[in-house]
């Protein structure tokens, strides 16, 4: 079959991309989007100008693009023109889009326990894909990826190798989740991945979860807004009304939202168990009371939730479940 003929500029991209190790998807984003930009300019991109670049972005509000996706335009447009073209002074040409931002609608412990009940066959491999979402806060494409090797029953952890960003880091481990994925991993006897699909040489994918959290959601009539990453956020909030201190929280989910110190939460440091954090990630060290240091409530709660997460941090999700 012949394939299309990749132009040097193209290639040139391609390249500069790949030193800098950019992932398969966003590199297949940035090239998408770089195209749309040469079909509205009608010549090669390398000949852009301010003002085409103004009309591009006055012709995208236009056709109604909603801000995430004309925000990765101007991602990739400026890596394009950029690193690509060394072209800094047009680069500093792109605006981004401010949007308002939303709270995540998010489930209660009970419909979270329907929904699991209500995931479809074959045997329990999307009821435990979903209770890992769930149960460890995972996103879906890190649901798909995990192995069988991956559950450490003795540290009660869960390795997630190579997240998003490429980070590895490990996620906590109930007894009511190992119950679940021990009673899966009998009916599948996988030495591979933990949810394969019908080869058992592939995982599932990530649409292939979606489309059975979408079943399950269906059947136990919850609507059609819910997702994998529902349960997520649902993970998360469920531990912070169990009243698991935020910054917690957000190594658990491994995210890099700034919480800034307060009356009861000063500069001194404690860091996080190395469970829990990449090996030398100092900067992702919890803030705590300086009086405190060390006996802070927040620490007892920290050395609990690395080796499990009781019935009440779950909210009580997985104990209807039993």
């Amino acid at each position: 079959m012949n394939q299309k003929p990749i132009s040097d500029l193209r290639r040139r991209m391609l390249e500069d991309m790949a030193v800098r190790r950019l992932g398969e998807k966003t590199q297949h984003d940035y090239i998408k989007h770089v195209e749309t930009f040469a079909i509205f300019l009608g010549r090669s991109p390398d000949t852009a100008t301010a003002e085409d670049l103004r009309r591009f972005q006055v012709h995208e509000t236009t056709q109604g693009s909603k801000p995430p996706k004309m925000n990765t335009q101007v991602s990739a447009l400026r890596f394009f023109l950029k690193i690509t073209l060394g072209r800094l002074d047009l680069a500093h040409q792109l605006a981004r889009v401010d949007y308002p931002r939303k709270l995540p609608r998010v489930l209660s412990p009970e419909d979270v326990a329907r929904l699991l009940e209500a995931a479809p066959g074959p045997g329990l491999k999307y009821k435990a894909a979903l209770s890992v979402a769930y149960g460890a806060g995972l996103r879906r494409s890190e649901v798909v990826a995990l192995r069988v090797s991956d559950i450490d029953s003795k540290r009660m952890l869960i390795r997630v190798e190579q997240g998003k960003g490429r980070k590895d880091r490990h996620g906590m481990l109930s007894e009511q989740l190992l119950a679940i994925l021990r009673a899966w991993w009998l009916q599948c006897r996988s030495q591979g991945w933990l949810f394969p699909s019908r080869d058992p040489l592939l995982p599932i994918t990530d649409r292939q979860l979606n489309r059975a959290c979408h079943a399950a959601a269906d059947a136990a009539g919850l609507g059609t807004w819910i997702t994998p990453h529902t349960l997520r956020h649902s993970f998360g909030t469920h531990l912070m009304e169990a009243g698991v201190d935020v910054r917690i929280i957000q190594v658990l989910l491994e995210t890099t939202t700034y919480c800034p110190p307060t009356a009861h939460r000063s500069a001194d440091l404690l860091s996080i168990p190395s469970a829990l954090r990449r090996d030398g990630a100092d900067f992702e060290a919890l803030r705590l009371s300086g009086r405190r240091t060390g006996c802070h409530s927040a620490a007892g709660r920290l050395r609990r939730l690395h080796t499990r997460m009781d019935d009440r941090a779950s909210g009580g999700a997985f104990q209807a479940l039993s």
